[in-house]
């Protein structure tokens, strides 16, 4: 159930993007009875926002503690269980250099971060010039020049249990509660863009929007507040169910938002190399061992965001702590990632890709890189290691804000529409069926008038839809666009270059910054549509 490998990323649009006020909410209806319910939190997590949400500043309630992990209920430790991990790193000056295998998506700059030295000092057999992923299973030379303790050298959980891979594609979430009797069984959240939804319902919901498995969302669930199988350990879990303390995250669904977006900072930030240390409750950092993998890593960051140090020690214990859990709950997950193929398999590249509206038509490239997916409040979750992979493109309008129009959103590549809802579009490009296999294009704010169908199989230049605000909290009418691969989220610019109609996107120094490369010709970013930002495309 685990590994030890001694060899060793809110969809935020801008003045044609999303606003940052949260919606308002009205008076919480009656509960149905019988049921078990949350009141309404403070923002509907379905309402995609790609601004990150400002809250006002307030205090927490005095019923609640103000230190989250004073609330907590100390994680019980099985008879036998072995002692607490604690860090094992000696500092060596001379130590040997680390002989380290590449894992799927490694790329050289974010190695080089984790192990802390230059790109230039890594030596191996291959050709490391190329600016593609390095290949699964390339030996790496690398220095050792880590001179503070690390977490473990453990690996306890594969990539594909937190992205929604194909591992995952064919769990039945209600199915799954249900057969577990626990309190999730009868328990219903109120969202402001749905009403009452039960829980289970929206778990699926939050899984497939934002591309993690829900295995992972239900044993987190399970493990922080007995939610699944059983009954919440106590009042707090009950309304704080991830044991996060923030008054503007209580009920079910929020808390699950702040797991999910925690653990996508972790995972993308490792990907990208920007994630190198844990920050623990009370201000005591760790750095991550650089061996580890991005699921492991994901997991290890959400339980230092509310744990101490010596409960996330028990807590990541592959003999005795989450792991063991999580295998009690749905099998070996290493033997199930192990079934299929590395999430970023050798010489992976984009296929070729027009750009997503008709020939002829004035458009502007209202926002450069920036989150794919998710709601980042740097009040909440700090400073973010999110993966960059959605770019935005608004019509060209007689006036700013949510304005209906007549010119179409058109596929960009030939595939199956296998999502056709709440404003987004998914198109998988292997026509398998699967959003969690191969290429998929997340087309986003598309209008319900005039939306393609899910079913409809497309070529390039068909018909999608119109850009709208709807499928989320918006200031204006764009299009936000977005690729996966085997149910990951691809950085907009990095080894992978996302590239439509030979206009190459590279990105600026801050989220929604950047330009649109082709030759010469340079495009800027603008989120007032200014002509340094107008594209029109050409006949192909």
């Amino acid at each position: 159930m685990h590994r030890i490998f001694a060899l060793i990323v809110t969809l935020s649009l801008t003045l044609s993007a999303c606003a940052s006020t949260p919606p308002i909410w009205g008076v919480q209806p009656t509960p149905t009875a019988g049921i078990a319910t949350q009141e309404p939190p403070l923002f509907d997590p379905f309402a995609v926002q790609d601004d990150p949400i400002i809250f006002p500043t307030s205090t927490t309630p005095p019923s609640i503690a103000t230190n989250a992990s004073e609330a907590l209920t100390p994680i019980p430790t099985p008879d036998g269980a072995k002692p607490v991990i604690q860090p094992t790193f000696t500092p060596s000056i001379d130590a040997a250099p680390f002989l380290y295998y590449a894992q799927s998506g490694d790329m050289l700059s974010a190695v080089a971060n984790r192990f802390g030295v230059e790109e230039s000092e890594i030596t191996s057999n291959a050709d490391l010039t190329q600016t593609t992923l390095i290949d699964p299973g390339t030996l790496l030379v690398i220095p050792n020049r880590i001179t503070e303790p690390t977490t473990p050298n453990l690996q306890i959980m594969p990539d594909a249990e937190i992205i929604y891979s194909i591992t995952a594609a064919d769990f039945n979430v209600e199915e799954f509660v249900k057969e577990q009797s626990g309190y999730l069984s009868n328990f219903q959240d109120y969202l402001g863009s749905t009403g009452w939804i039960n829980g289970y319902d929206a778990i699926d919901r939050l899984a497939i929007e934002n591309s993690i498995n829900p295995r992972m969302i239900l044993g987190l669930l399970e493990f922080e507040s007995r939610w699944v199988r059983g009954q919440p350990v106590d009042i707090f879990h009950t309304e704080y169910p991830m044991g996060f303390n923030d008054y503007h995250y209580k009920g079910m669904s929020v808390q699950l938002v702040w797991a999910i977006n925690n653990l996508s900072i972790a995972y993308y930030g490792w990907r990208a190399g920007t994630l190198t240390h844990l920050e623990f409750p009370d201000g005591s950092t760790l750095r991550l061992d650089p061996r580890l993998n991005a699921g492991t890593v994901a997991v290890q960051y959400l339980f230092s965001r509310v744990h101490s140090q010596s409960q996330w020690a028990q807590i990541i214990d592959p003999e005795s702590g989450f792991p063991v859990m999580y295998a009690e709950l749905f099998g070996d997950p290493w033997a199930l990632a192990d079934e299929i193929n590395p999430i970023f398999p050798p010489a992976l590249n984009q296929p070729p890709l027009v750009l997503p509206f008709e020939p002829n038509a004035k458009w502007s490239f209202t926002g450069g890189p920036h989150n794919g997916w998710g709601q980042l409040n740097p009040k909440i979750y700090g400073q973010a290691h999110s993966v960059f992979s959605a770019i935005d493109f608004a019509p060209a309008a007689a006036r700013t804000g949510c304005v209906p129009t007549s010119t179409w959103v058109v596929a960009s590549a030939p595939g199956l529409v296998v999502r056709s809802e709440n404003g987004a579009v998914m198109v998988d490009l292997d026509g398998d069926g699967y959003e969690q296999t191969g290429w998929n294009l997340l087309y986003m704010h598309i209008s319900d008038k005039d939306r393609v169908a899910k079913g409809t199989w497309l070529e390039v230049n068909d018909r999608i839809g119109h850009a709208s605000c709807e499928g989320g909290v918006s200031t204006g009418t764009h299009l936000h666009f977005a690729r996966k691969y085997n149910g990951e989220w691809v950085t907009a610019d990095g080894p992978i270059p996302f590239i439509l109609s030979g206009w190459r996107v590279v990105a600026g120094d801050k989220a929604y910054e950047g330009k649109l490369v082709r030759g010469d010709e340079v495009i800027i970013a603008d989120i007032n549509s200014e002509s340094k930002s107008n594209i029109i495309r050409e006949n192909e």
